[in-house]
């Protein structure tokens, strides 16, 4: 019942389209508003758009994403404003409203509150409402009001004069009628049946009566997956944790048969355990990798049953699997081989259940010389990346640069904990140039340094930043009198003051 286009997503200054390949031709899809202003529509050649208009954004169409697309529109649909909702073609759906409008406030304020939230997701949508999914569906996609209400009784006469095509008719059928003159729907239900079905078929007849609501056209539903969840209740209340665990066990199989015979794997899953007082308790996991392990799911379940208060007895537990994706058969793995990567999923799940999933992360190397943004955060699951050895990345660079490689450049190790911003030092000793610091005081805690090694100079990626053409770090690896080392840096090279205001700061710790 409703139609949507493509909009332009640079403002409107470009018109975008969409190509499909049919045989040996190029045609358009999909266009954007801008675009069918100019007289460019879908089923044209590419080649004639082309020569119509300069600088087009052409992009390659995907039917089957949209068609995706458009299925997760219909499920969304089905759950949110009608229980029968079916695919319309390419570009629409079916909703009937029967028994559902009253719910939103009539057929009005609830097609223009669909309009407003399929606008705030990107989608411009044409709504139309008659008597017959075939009214419903000219109305929409022949008349340029964005939401159009056919009163009941009255698709005929709306329809009278909308052209044929709007009956959904085959093409060759419609250009036979626009040789004999018919060209609008009304002259069409005027002739009489008979000699239409002789000249026609029983399919364009059928496509009429269907608009008309001569002839019931049943719809093909699109059923939203149940979401899988397995229910236990019991004759007497439990309240010890050995019968929690207990009946978790019997759970937790039964909850993987359904996953494996949905195909899916659980990524979040909750368990409610209803107390006699009507109390809920709950257990939250969340998953870093999709799994049905029975045993696994279990462990992560029974960690948490001390989070459970039975209060006077728990009469019923039920395990609904909140948020799934798919999963196939798991292959075997053969841990025979020493150099096996370990499965790290069953131990991120386990210190996910104590101290959540956003408190753990895996540091990723970045192409940077600049210590800071030399790291990202990245999944804790992603594959480590090994990046390349500094000395040979800057050896690059620095041939690129056509410049000699400075004397300070060995591969100086990194501190095991580097602070997210450098913080500065106050009272610090050092000599200048090239001296390291004699005793410096951090977070208000004066040292002693005993022993020191460096510098390491590492320059600012002016290549990147204008404002670093000229700055320089100069970094010290020292230790103080009680054995603690630290990465101290001073800005500048102390001999120009273009390159820093020798100020020092502390950047990590070892060890």
């Amino acid at each position: 019942m409703g139609r949507g286009t493509i909009r332009a997503a640079n403002g409107g200054r470009t018109p975008r389209l969409t190509a499909l390949h049919t045989g040996n031709r190029v045609l358009i899809a999909a266009a954007c508003p801008q675009a069918q202003a100019l007289g460019l529509v879908p089923g044209m050649a590419v080649t004639q758009a082309r020569a119509q208009v300069r600088g087009l954004d052409i992009r390659p169409a995907k039917p089957e994403a949209d068609l995706a697309a458009l299925r997760r529109l219909a499920i969304l649909a089905a759950r949110r404003w009608s229980p029968i909702v079916a695919l319309s073609g390419e570009d629409g759906l079916f909703l009937d409203l029967t028994g559902t409008a009253h719910l939103f406030g009539g057929e009005e304020r609830m097609a223009r509150g669909i309009v407003r939230l399929l606008a705030r997701a990107g989608f411009t949508a044409r709504i139309a409402v008659a008597d017959t999914p075939g009214a419903a569906w000219a109305l929409a996609r022949h008349l340029p009001a964005p939401i159009t209400l056919c009163p009941p009784g009255a698709h005929e006469k709306a329809l009278a004069d909308l052209p044929t095509t709007a009956l959904r008719m085959d093409e060759p059928a419609v250009e036979l009628l626009r040789r004999l003159g018919i060209d609008r729907a009304g002259q069409l239900a005027a002739l009489p049946r008979g000699p239409l079905v002789r000249r026609f078929g029983t399919a364009t007849v059928l496509r009429l009566d269907q608009a008309l609501g001569r002839v019931p056209e049943p719809l093909d539903p699109v059923i939203p997956p149940e979401a899988v969840a397995v229910h236990q209740r019991f004759a007497e209340p439990i309240a010890t944790a050995e019968a929690i665990e207990h009946w978790l066990g019997e759970l937790v199989p039964r909850l993987a048969a359904a996953l494996e015979a949905e195909g899916l794997g659980v990524q979040a899953l909750e368990c409610i355990a209803d107390r006699i007082d009507g109390v809920p308790q709950r257990i939250r996991l969340g998953l870093a990798r999709p799994s049905r392990d029975p045993a696994h799911l279990l462990r992560l379940l029974t960690r948490r049953i001390e989070n459970v208060a039975p209060g006077y007895g728990i009469d019923a537990i039920a395990l609904h699997v909140r948020r799934a994706a798919p999963l196939g058969p798991q292959p075997v793995v053969e841990r025979l081989d020493e150099e096996a990567a370990p499965d790290l999923a069953p131990l991120v799940d386990t210190l996910a259940t104590r101290i959540g999933m956003q408190r753990m992360w895996r540091m990723r190397p970045i192409e940077s010389d600049v210590p800071e943004r030399s790291t990202e955060r990245a999944s804790v699951l992603d594959p480590p990346v090994r990046a390349a050895p500094r000395g040979k990345r800057d050896d690059v660079r620095q041939l690129d640069r056509n410049l000699p490689l400075p004397p300070w450049h060995p591969d100086w190790p990194r501190p095991a904990r580097l602070l997210a911003r450098p913080e500065p030092l106050d009272h610090v000793l050092a000599e200048l140039p090239d001296q390291p610091p004699r005793r410096f005081t951090w977070r208000g805690h004066a040292h002693r340094v005993v022993r020191a090694d460096g510098p390491e100079r590492i320059t600012g990626e002016w290549w990147k930043r204008g404002a670093e053409r000229a700055s320089v770090r100069d970094y010290f690896r020292v230790e103080d009198e009680t054995g603690r080392r630290y990465w101290l840096f001073r800005s500048g090279d102390g001999e120009r003051a273009v390159t820093g205001d020798l100020s020092w700061y502390l950047h990590g710790v070892f060890g």
